[in-house]
Formats: structure tokens, sequence, C-alpha cells
């Protein structure tokens, strides 16, 4: 009886065991409602940036336009000096001009002049003719859209007058003399008259004083109009090249200020 038994409570507590079981390792069911992984959609791409495309520039034209001012009008020939006010050079040139008795115009650029406005008012003081030169001295200006050769222009007379109240501004002259037609109509209906030039020492390359005064003497006639440089970089050698060329004007034609 006793095996018997046994055998029988050793059945039953088995069955009692793997019923607990069974619960405990059912694993926790999915929510019906929830979409497979695989299903969910890939988020958008952000929108690329478009960037603005810049206006095509206008080409040059093949000869200079009209309208350029090329001559005194008169047999005195007229120095005009570019890419300044420059706090090396500028005031030793007005010094030169000072000691020779004769009058300039300076072709001025904007951001020179917010630098060195005392420059601008010494150039003023002391009779000499002031110029719009542009702003940062843009060679494709002329070449922009009419608006940006405006603004530029405007923004340049601006600050010539706020270093010189008043100071009058009867020329521009292009960067580079890149001249075109839309440039020479934006300074005339802003009252200046385009000034460009007929005797070209090329001092901007630093060539020696003496090649500077040659070829000043060699080009130069009645009524011309001589480009050399107070600002844009090293110009010794015009400084040194101006005496000779200077009294070389004066005794073969006169010099005189432009008007």
């Amino acid at each position: 009886m006793r095996p018997r038994l046994l055998l029988v409570c050793l059945t039953g507590l088995t069955l009692l065991l793997s019923g607990c079981g069974t619960g405990s390792a059912e694993p926790n069911p999915t929510p019906v409602d929830a979409p497979p992984s695989a299903a969910l959609p890939d988020p958008p791409a952000p929108p690329s940036p478009t960037a603005t495309p810049k206006p095509k520039l206008r080409p040059l034209p093949a000869k200079l336009p009209a309208g350029l001012v090329r001559t005194t009008g008169g047999k005195k020939v007229a120095l005009t000096f570019d890419d300044g006010p420059d706090p090396a050079w500028t005031p030793k040139v007005l010094d030169l001009l000072k000691a020779a008795k004769v009058k300039a115009t300076f072709c001025v650029v904007g951001t020179q002049v917010r630098k060195h406005p005392e420059l601008v008012r010494r150039i003023a003081r002391e009779g000499h003719q002031l110029c719009n030169h542009s702003w940062n001295h843009d060679l494709n200006l002329a070449r922009r859209p009419v608006a940006e050769i405006r603004a530029d222009l405007t923004r340049t007379d601006r600050e010539i007058r706020r270093a010189v109240k008043d100071a009058k501004v009867p020329y521009y002259r292009q960067p580079g003399g890149r001249w075109t037609a839309e440039v020479v109509k934006v300074a005339k209906q802003l009252d200046m008259r385009s000034l460009h030039w007929t005797v070209d020492p090329q001092d901007w390359a630093r060539p020696t004083a003496a090649t500077i005064q040659k070829r000043v003497q060699r080009a130069a006639r009645p009524g011309s109009v001589v480009l050399l440089h107070d600002g844009g970089g090293n110009r010794a050698a015009t400084l040194a090249a101006c005496p000779k060329v200077i009294a070389a004007l004066k005794r073969d034609h006169g010099v005189t200020r432009l008007r």
C-alpha cells in the first residue's frame, strides 16, 4: 500500500507544478493596433536650399562709349590722381602740388574716404577737384545691373559729403577705364561727368620714376588729361617722378584744374 500511495502523491505534485509554469512562460501579446516596425514611413527629406543666381555681367563694348571727358577743353593739361586717399602717399602728393602751385583732380575711392576723411578735407581745402571713383574700385561695376551701379555711386558720393559737407563732386571715373554706356548714363543722372584720360604712364605697375616721366612727356598734348595714382599700392616712383613731370608740363603746356 505505501508504494502505491507514494506514486499517487508524486503524480499529483507533478501536475500541479506543470500548471503554474504554463502561465509564466507565455510571452506578452503584441497590441493589435501596433503596426510592425518595417511599415513605418521614412521622414520626408528637408528641401535643399536653392541659391539665387547672380545676374550676368554685360559685355564691355568694343570701343569706349560716347560722353567721356578726355580733354581739358583748352591748351593746358590736367593732372589726376586715382585710388586714394592714402595716408602714406596723398599728403606727400599734396605737398608737391602745393610747392609747384598747381591744382589737380583726386579720384577717390569710397572705402578710403571712410577711413581717411581728414585727407579728403585737406584735398578740398587746398583747392583741388574731387571725383567719385566708386565705392571699392570694382573693375566690373560698369557691367553690373543699373541699380547696383547707381547704389555704388550714390554711396560713394554720400561718403565724400560726409567728409566734406556740401562738397562738389562733378566727375565720376570708372575703375580701370572699363566703361559702358550704362555707367555713363547713371553718372549723368547723378550730375557727374564721366572722366577718362589721354595720358597713362601705367604708374600703377610701378615702373621707375624716369620711365613715368618719359611716358608722360612723350604722350602729353595740349588739353591732355594725365592719369597718375596716389593710392592703391606703393607710389614711391610716382612721387619721385612728380616734380619733373609737373615742371615739364608747366613749361610745355601749362597745368590747370578740371572744372
